[in-house]
């Protein structure tokens, strides 16, 4: 049974890892075929991530490269309908919620073949996000849903989903956390790869005693207000405590287009990087005693972790970070972050659980499953 797995960004690396792993327990059975759609693509972060992951080279990359959601959409369904053409895969596996995710899961349907959605049915239910848009489409239509949490399994179930195609198999992102937890434990801090582009001095970061941020979404970055906004209360939180900051390209960009790169530069403690690998950062996040993010992974991991974070949005389509786990959202009033960064200084911020099979086994589980098919 051939398998074509789907990646497009650097979030589905690390959920397609453990996937590709738990395909070799099943030679005699599956062929799966790596697909890059090429959706985001940078040759060194690509080839770390790669690395790192220890996930074989794509055996395709369709090269799409950016452009608006409408180009970057049509660009990899006319890619990949040439490749289905050449490939006949038996199943097409797609992981997450960006655009190649949607758009291969149409194409494949379209020429009758079998989908899987792994991470299916979260939703946010805010549609000004793609996000949610592309994962409604894509669980809409694809023949096998694999789920994270029992929120998720509920929202298929309302959107009219039956029963026998929902399977609730835990969480790839934390297969691939777990796994490579112990290949972090002895990677000091500070580490290499980790640069600062203002004056303060790295060699002051103490575990758990520092926090980590990340801010890239347009609802954030895209309005002037929002961000100057957020920036107001990041220079309030620095003065007690570094905050390192790999930055988002898009974030940059916005930063010198909106007028405050003096603002955010004067910060001596907001400690801003390049976008670094994923064991650098999860060796950073590790042991952080907090984290500052409007990421979807970030706040499963830090769940995971045990660590607090405030995710900086109004909703999430991950609430079983909220219910069980240490996430709060405090969206982007300065009040209200500053509460809740109050409450973590105080020890009085909840503690957390991990959340019902969290436990490094998801691949396994649904690989077993799609062998089952074979």
């Amino acid at each position: 049974m051939k398998i074509v797995n789907i990646v497009g960004a650097r979030p589905n690396f690390m959920k397609i890892a453990p996937l590709m792993r738990a395909y070799k327990q099943y030679n005699d059975s599956i062929n799966p075929v790596l697909v890059h759609t090429g959706q985001h693509y940078d040759e060194t972060m690509s080839k770390t991530f790669f690395e790192q992951l220890d996930i074989p080279r794509p055996d395709i990359n369709l090269g799409v490269g950016s452009g608006s959601h409408a180009e970057q959409t049509a660009k990899i369904m006319m890619s990949f309908e040439k490749l289905i053409k050449d490939e006949k895969p038996d199943i097409v596996l797609v992981v997450g919620d960006v655009n190649s995710t949607m758009a291969c899961t149409i194409t494949a349907a379209k020429f009758g073949i079998k989908t899987v959605h792994v991470e299916a049915g979260l939703r946010s239910f805010d549609m000004t996000m793609p996000e949610e848009i592309n994962r409604k489409v894509t669980d809409s239509i694809c023949d096998y849903l694999f789920t994270t949490e029992e929120s998720a399994n509920k929202n298929l179930r309302n959107e009219g989903v039956k029963e026998e195609r929902i399977f609730f198999v835990g969480n790839v992102m934390i297969d691939t956390l777990a796994y490579y937890l112990d290949k972090i434990k002895d990677m000091p801090l500070p580490f290499r790869g980790l640069t600062q582009n203002n004056s303060t001095d790295i060699d002051g970061i103490v575990e758990k005693n520092y926090a980590t941020l990340t801010m890239h979404r347009p609802s954030n970055v895209d309005d002037r207000s929002v961000l100057e906004g957020i920036f107001f209360t990041l220079e309030k939180i620095q003065k007690d405590i570094p905050i390192v900051f790999p930055m988002h390209p898009r974030t940059r960009k916005n930063i010198d287009h909106f007028g405050l790169s003096g603002k955010v530069s004067g910060m001596r403690n907001l400690i801003i990087t390049e976008p670094i690998g994923y064991f650098e950062f999860l060796r950073l996040n590790k042991t952080a005693k907090f984290i500052l993010t409007d990421s979807g992974g970030l706040q499963e991991e830090t769940t995971y972790l045990r660590i607090p974070c405030l995710t900086l949005r109004e909703n999430t389509e991950r609430p079983v970070t909220i219910d069980v786990g240490t996430n709060v959202l405090v969206g982007s009033d300065p009040d209200t972050i500053l509460d809740e960064y109050g409450k973590i200084m105080n020890g009085n911020f909840k503690k957390g659980r991990t959340p019902f099979l969290w436990d490094g086994h998801a691949a396994e589980r649904i690989v077993e499953q799609l062998a089952e098919l074979a």
